[in-house]
This record gives structure tokens, C-alpha cells and sequence, in this order.
């Protein structure tokens, strides 16, 4: 399997052997982490748990869904490498910090953002 850093170099390689890089502005990639985050939504329009499960379970669907996993990987890696991001080290920081926003006692088997939880004062309310 390749590393994130062999991930990376690849796909610098391709782009800019296609003269890409004027076409990959922070504006321009954000657009494109967007795009392609909404076409993989739009597979589960209207999708029931039901319909959903089914698609889970077919692999031409899988594959539908695994392209555009890919391509919003793509635009993710592209922009950290050409704005020199450290997905990794953000990722780890980005972590410990939702490790606080979100404890345990106060999140488990809980959807709600950090900033809407009652606070102890009102929870016995």
C-alpha cells in the first residue's frame, strides 16, 4: 500500500506533468473537495436504510461510491501539497481537540455539536 507522502508525490507528478498547477488555486480546489463530496451525496439521494444497505452491498454501486471517495481524496491531497499542509499533523491536532469538545460523558450515543450541549445547570432543569 502506498503512503500518504508516495500518494501525494503521485499526484504532483500528474498534475504537473498536465500544466495543472495555474488551474489549482486554493478557490479552484476547494470547488473541486465540493464538487465531488456532493456527487458522492447525490448517490444517496432519496435512498432509504433500506436502499442504502442494498448499495452497500452491490459492487457496481460500491464502485460508484469508491470513485467518488477517490476524487474527493484527490482534491483533498492536491490541495495540501500545493498550499503545504500537513493533513496528517491537522488531523491529529483537529482530534485532540474534539477529544475535548466532545467528551465521552457528554457525547456518547449523542449527535449533538459540541456548542449545543446543555450545560450542567440546565440539564436538571
Amino acid at each position: 500500500m502506498d503512503s500518504l507522502e508516495a500518494i501525494t508525490k503521485k499526484i504532483q507528478s500528474f498534475c504537473e506533468a498536465r500544466d495543472w498547477d495555474k488551474f489549482h488555486s486554493p478557490k479552484d480546489l476547494a470547488i473541486g473537495i465540493s464538487t465531488e463530496a456532493n456527487e458522492l451525496l447525490d448517490l444517496f439521494r432519496f435512498k432509504t436504510a433500506e436502499d442504502m444497505d442494498r448499495m452497500m452491498s452491490d459492487e457496481k454501486k460500491r464502485s460508484l461510491i469508491s470513485d467518488e471517495l477517490a476524487d474527493v481524496f484527490y482534491f483533498l491531497i492536491r490541495f495540501a501539497q500545493m498550499y503545504d499542509f500537513d493533513l496528517l499533523a491537522s488531523l491529529e491536532r483537529k482530534m485532540t481537540l474534539n477529544e475535548e469538545r466532545y467528551s465521552v460523558e457528554r457525547s456518547r450515543g449523542s449527535n449533538v455539536k459540541y456548542d449545543q450541549f446543555l450545560c450542567d445547570c440546565e440539564a436538571g432543569a
